[in-house]
């Protein structure tokens, strides 16, 4: 069995973060997020992998993620130029899955279990498609399933009115049927090839398709609330090491917080979950629950708290909390000591500032 993973799409929901680097690659608790998936996927057994990528990004994917040798797998890249849909997405794999069953999965993704499971009743059961669903509170925004049995009745991508609240959560095990099913459908109204009509096409036709519901929880990271969410849940689960930090004695670090390599710090307090990244420096600050810092973040004489703040990112001298917050690479925050005391902003295109 080989997989696919999803990963041309250009996050317009992720800009301004998404206008210099792939929502892929945005960390989670330090690790890009499609790594996650990369691991759910060799988790069941599979070492073949191709990531669909797209015209504006595929480059920094190959450049982040490589060949697939530092995972221990072997990663092709497949070229969609315009991302019109995901049934389309595995049409232009067809050469790379050739007739194998393979495990389709959305780059964006995040599950807390092990997926393995389902391949083998996939497997076992000699089925043509197998789909995972969960429990949603806005069925309206994902495609939308109705079960009888664990059998596929019907499916529909984001209904006004849905039928359930049973989504699609990105996971899915096909046979080679589902090429097949894709040659007969056409595109949808928004111009694109649907998975979902495709399943639908295998389930009008006879063949069989069942779905599960998974247990434990499932993200989808396509926006920024989504980002600092997943951060909060990965970040349930970190082991405690401070082993490679430097600490002085005026800090104080509590509950599970990984610190890497050269991480000083200095007269602050720490509060876990957090995860620090290489040559970050806490300074007179404190740094709370549910908060990622990547390797060269340099707080000084601030508070931050369940936020995700990316690489070599600079915030000094701020006197309120910054919470809640997704802040870039290369980004600097400071409150000046010189009167008259103003705002003053160089925002990119979609940036969102909030002033209390």
């Amino acid at each position: 069995m080989k997989a696919i993973i999803l990963c041309a799409g250009k996050g317009t929901r992720l800009r301004p973060l998404t206008y210099t680097s792939a929502k892929h690659l945005i960390p989670l608790a330090n690790k890009p997020a499609l790594e996650y998936g990369i691991e759910k996927i060799k988790e069941c057994g599979i070492d073949e992998i191709g990531i669909i990528i797209g015209e504006e990004t595929g480059e920094d994917i190959k450049r982040e993620i490589g060949d697939g040798q530092k995972f221990g797998i072997k990663i092709s890249y497949i070229m969609q130029k315009e991302p019109l849909g995901l049934a389309h997405a595995v049409k232009v794999s067809r050469d790379f899955l050739k007739d194998e069953p393979f495990l389709m999965y959305l780059g964006d993704n995040l599950l807390k279990n092990n997926i393995s499971q389902y391949r083998k009743k996939f497997e076992e059961g000699k089925k043509q498609a197998f789909v995972l669903l969960t429990h949603v509170d806005n069925p309206q925004a994902f495609g939308i399933v109705e079960l009888k049995d664990k059998k596929i009745v019907r499916m529909v991508e984001k209904p006004k009115d849905p039928p359930t609240d049973l989504a699609l959560i990105g996971v899915y095990f096909f046979d080679k049927a589902i090429h097949q099913a894709i040659d007969n459908i056409k595109p949808s109204g928004r111009g694109e090839l649907e998975i979902t009509d495709a399943v639908q096409w295998l389930v009008d036709n006879q063949y069989d398709v069942e779905a599960e519901v998974i247990e434990g929880w499932w993200k989808d990271t396509g926006k920024p609330e989504d980002i600092i969410e997943a951060n909060r849940l990965i970040l349930e689960d970190i082991p405690r090491d401070l082993t490679s930090a430097i600490i002085d004695t005026k800090s104080k670090v509590f509950g599970r917080v990984n610190l890497a390599k050269n991480v000083e710090i200095i007269n602050s307090t720490i509060l876990g979950p957090v995860v620090i990244g290489e040559n970050a420096k806490i300074i007179n600050s404190y740094i709370g629950p549910f908060t990622s810092l990547s390797e060269g973040v340099t707080v000084e004489n601030g508070e931050v708290e369940y936020s995700v703040v990316m690489s070599n990112t600079y915030i000094e001298n701020v006197k309120c909390r910054m919470q809640n917050c997704l802040i870039g690479k290369d980004v600097h925050i400071y409150r000046s000591g010189e009167m008259p005391r103003v705002h003053e902003f160089i925002l990119a295109d979609d940036s969102s500032v909030r002033l209390i």
